[in-house]
């Protein structure tokens, strides 16, 4: 049991190292933030790199062969629906990812709410937005870009309902600033200003149809995610290989 506890330990920290940024920008609650920075935090994550190499390699591999086997299941998953067309729903993540991002910046998660489940666009106007206006603070929270996105987990779920409920968990790395500030003052509360490289992982569930940003979570769930398996329809359901 103990062992077993040192590693769980050792993987998180090894996720720490391998990610962008300790993070998790803007929508979802939290606010970037970098822990290596100055001469002696290289130092610390060179020594930690050198230590963890083995559970660096492990959760690399771990998450190379999660995005392999979701970008196959959503190609075979394409030939029953086209709704897992992978092109076309990594334009919509972007969408979204613009969307919700601008939503909270004016501070009305609402402006969001076709972008995002009911649920969960509530709770970010409550939970964060919300509670944050009453400590007379804001988050200031700006895109410079979209860089990768790529797919960790896939569920195909109630085929007789038109797949509602189906999900599809994203990593998302994008070029932001992020921090918080007095709203009176300026003065910064958390977080940094400039521009930096931060994942996120992006839950999507399908909800009449469209594609919606079910949940935010920080990008030490990559691996949690990378683990599951797939949900995928029995061999049955599937179409037939056409023949040449």
């Amino acid at each position: 049991m103990r062992w077993r506890a040192l590693f769980v330990v050792a993987v998180v920290v090894a996720v720490v190292v391998l990610s962008p940024e300790l993070a998790l920008a803007g929508p979802g609650g939290k606010i970037a933030s970098a822990i290596f920075k100055g001469f002696w935090g290289r130092v610390l994550l060179a020594a930690l790199a050198i230590v963890l190499l083995p559970l660096i390699l492990y959760v690399v591999g771990r998450e190379w062969l999660a995005e392999r086997r979701a970008t196959r299941a959503l190609r075979e998953l394409r030939e029953l629906h086209p709704a897992f067309d992978w092109l076309t729903l990594k334009d919509r993540i972007s969408e979204c990812f613009h969307r919700v991002h601008a939503a909270w910046r004016r501070e009305d998660m609402a402006q969001a709410s076709t972008w995002m489940t009911e649920w969960y666009w509530q709770n970010q106007q409550l939970a964060h937005l919300d509670r944050w206006a009453e400590q007379g603070l804001v988050n200031r929270c700006s895109i410079k870009s979209v860089g990768r996105i790529r797919p960790l987990h896939v569920a195909y779920r109630n085929p007789d309902s038109e797949l509602s409920g189906s999900r599809v968990v994203v990593g998302v790395t994008a070029k932001l600033e992020d921090y918080l500030e007095e709203r009176a003052t300026g003065k910064l509360v958390e977080g940094e200003k400039g521009y930096k490289n931060v994942e996120t992982v992006w839950t999507f569930e399908l909800m009449r149809g469209a594609w919606r940003v079910a949940n935010i979570e920080e990008d030490s769930l990559t691996l949690a995610y990378a683990q599951l398996v797939n949900e995928l329809p029995e061999a049955d359901a599937r179409p037939v290989a056409r023949r040449a």
